[in-house]
């Protein structure tokens, strides 16, 4: 309940507060006044006794006590809202390499299903010795990261790979790569932002002697995008190795920017030779 940074407890409303102040209060000052009004000291006498004793048992005495006694009613809200980020699903994306053979897929599933995690989506890519699974997880928040790995694995998944994701994950991923063509297409120069935001990657440059996955059956964290009237391209994705699926979209994009591009170029030769004429 306490606050990394400040070591304090989450503020309780002022509602709650108002109701603890006045039942540690109003008893403390009924009873020190009936006990002050009795005696025979000088008005003004009572008036200062009355004062501090009061304010010295409501400060360092009753507040304190009841706030400790009270304590889980004070910070109910708190605790409701804990318990439920505590509780609340988390998303996991998961990359696995499984054998190309009846009845993998589901061992995987009873495994998942095992630890209360539920299958979003899902993408089979071939690979060389099976499958490569990816798949994006519902998972109980308490889940750790070992005990899915584990599953995974004992299931029979080799080359497992786990990262918290977010909902971005479920997005439909064809109409996200018509979006970004669609860009391309409007402008060519978009090509290198559209294929970053697709595979969401940093644009680098060129470093030798790093693998790079050139083709659709290899797997790299840096991914090389020929083009042909430019330079290739470099992107980068550390800790999340590329698939073959998004190797060939990022090279459809590349082939399309190089359509667009001879298409002006065509029509800007086309109306010189008018012009010449």
């Amino acid at each position: 309940m306490t606050c990394d940074g400040c070591g304090q407890l989450p503020e309780a409303s002022k509602g709650r507060l108002t109701v603890v102040n006045v039942v540690t209060i109003l008893p403390i000052e009924l009873l020190v006044h009936a006990l002050v009004v009795q005696t025979a000291l000088p008005y003004l006498a009572k008036v200062i006794v009355l004062a501090f004793t009061a304010t010295a048992l409501v400060i360092w005495v009753a507040e304190p006590s009841a706030r400790r006694f009270l304590w889980s009613w004070l910070h109910a809200p708190a605790l409701r809202r804990r318990r439920k980020l505590d509780t609340s699903p988390a998303l996991w994306r998961v990359r696995t390499v499984l054998a190309d053979e009846p009845g993998a897929l589901q061992r995987l599933s009873r495994a998942l299903a095992g630890l209360e995690a539920n299958i979003l989506s899902i993408h089979v890519h071939p690979v060389a010795g099976g499958v490569l699974d990816e798949l994006v997880l519902s998972a109980p928040g308490d889940l750790a990261e070992e005990e899915l790995s584990a599953a995974v694995e004992l299931s029979g998944g080799r080359q497992t790979r786990l990262w918290p994701t977010t909902p971005v994950a479920l997005t439909d991923g064809q109409t996200r790569t018509l979006a970004l063509a669609a860009r391309v297409a409007g402008n060519p120069s978009e090509l290198p932002q559209a294929i970053a935001e697709l595979l969401a990657a940093e644009i680098v440059i060129d470093v030798p002697g790093k693998p790079v996955a050139r083709d659709m059956g290899s797997e790299s964290t840096l991914l090389k995008v020929p083009t042909t009237w430019h330079a290739p391209l470099y992107f980068s994705r550390p800790g999340e190795p590329f698939t073959p699926a998004e190797s060939g979209r990022a090279h459809r994009l590349a082939e399309l920017a190089e359509v667009v591009e001879l298409t002006e170029l065509a029509r800007s030769g086309s109306a010189g030779d008018r012009e010449a004429g």
